[in-house]
């Protein structure tokens, strides 16, 4: 029986040392990591969102104060050039055409009542009642009549011209994008009240992120068709302070029939970056223990840290410059937990 109890025990202990022995080996073995083929970044596409806008996209205002007695069109209504948009209350413009003409009116008389006093004068010079300064005078009202007349004239055309100016018509085809005038509204001179844009070339308009210069060219992508190119014709002076962003409008070089204002499209932009020799790696794999920024490569089956030039940051890669070429493989997760030399092994891709 005693026997039997040691042979049993023996066993045990035989299978436990077996079992810790693996557990070692187990502990011993290199970790496993995961690692990401770094690529090159020039040549690389950038699609945006965009929007379909007329090259030419005017405000529509009066050119006079007033109230808004009609307004005869709708936004997104089509109008031809000479159709009515708004018209003012004109009864004040009337009023004042008509006290125009009273003065002009009256400027006349003042004028033959001067021109009669000069004829007099030189009668009365010749038989020597008045005197010479007397008749000089009189010539100087006549001339002061003259300039009045002048000036009544110049308020007269001006007041016909502000009953004109109370019926706001369209200068040019196109599409009112945008009507926010109201009858019965109060405006004032050069307040905008539509935005009529302009038949004739379309552009696309696009807000590109802060740190990517727009490109000199690129293509919009229609719902139906094939793709459209696009060049670049301006860009704001400054990025947006708010969404920090770059304002650029591109013309459409070629038809844009399957375009219309308004259309929200996709365009595509071959992106260069500042280095062309530029790497993207994920930012799990910058490591920054070591004061300067560095990534973690294999190297005969054992990590190594190695330096880069940091050149951006994205939301989820960021932009390298370092001595490894496109295709090398880099570990891109738990960089912090790596030290130089340590053995690791790669995750099966």
């Amino acid at each position: 029986m005693n026997l039997m109890w040691k042979i049993v025990i023996s066993f045990t202990l035989v299978l436990l040392a077996g079992c810790q022995s693996e557990e070692a080996q187990q502990d011993s073995a290199p970790p496993w990591v995961k690692t990401f083929v770094i690529q090159p970044r020039s040549g690389a596409e950038r699609v945006l969102s965009g929007t379909v806008r007329a090259r030419h996209e005017m405000p529509i205002a009066f050119r006079i104060n007033g109230r808004i007695e009609q307004r005869a069109v709708d936004a997104g209504q089509r109008v031809k050039s000479g159709t009515l948009l708004f018209a003012l209350d004109p009864s004040d413009l009337e009023k004042e055409l008509d006290a125009r003409k009273a003065e002009v009116s009256a400027a006349k008389t003042a004028i033959s009542v001067a021109e009669a006093d000069v004829v007099r004068g030189h009668d009365l010079l010749k038989k020597e009642f008045i005197s010479q300064q007397s008749l000089d005078r009189f010539n100087l009202v006549k001339r002061e009549a003259q300039e009045r007349m002048n000036a009544a004239l110049a308020r007269l055309e001006q007041a016909k011209n502000a009953l004109t100016y109370a019926r706001l018509t369209a200068e040019s085809d196109g599409l009112l994008t945008e009507v926010t005038g109201e009858q019965g509204e109060v405006v004032a001179a050069g307040q905008s009240i539509a935005i009529l844009a302009k038949e004739g070339e379309l552009e696309v308009e696009l807000f590109f992120p802060e740190e990517m210069k727009p490109p000199a060219s690129g293509l919009v992508m229609p719902r139906n068709g094939k793709p459209i190119p696009l060049k670049l014709r301006e860009v704001a002076g400054a990025a947006d302070a708010v969404s920090h962003t770059w304002r650029a409008r591109y013309s459409v070089r070629a038809s844009g029939d399957k375009l219309a204002l308004g259309n929200i499209v996709r365009a595509i932009f071959k992106r260069v970056e500042k280095s062309p020799d530029s790497l993207e790696v994920p930012l799990a794999a910058l490591d920054e223990r070591g004061g300067t920024p560095r990534i973690w490569v294999i190297r005969d089956e054992h990590a190594q840290p190695l330096s880069i030039e940091l050149i951006s940051l994205g939301t989820e890669t960021a932009l390298i410059k370092t001595k490894l070429s496109a295709g090398s493989r880099v570990i891109a997760l738990g960089t912090h937990l790596l030290k130089p030399g340590m053995a690791v092994q790669p995750l099966p891709q």
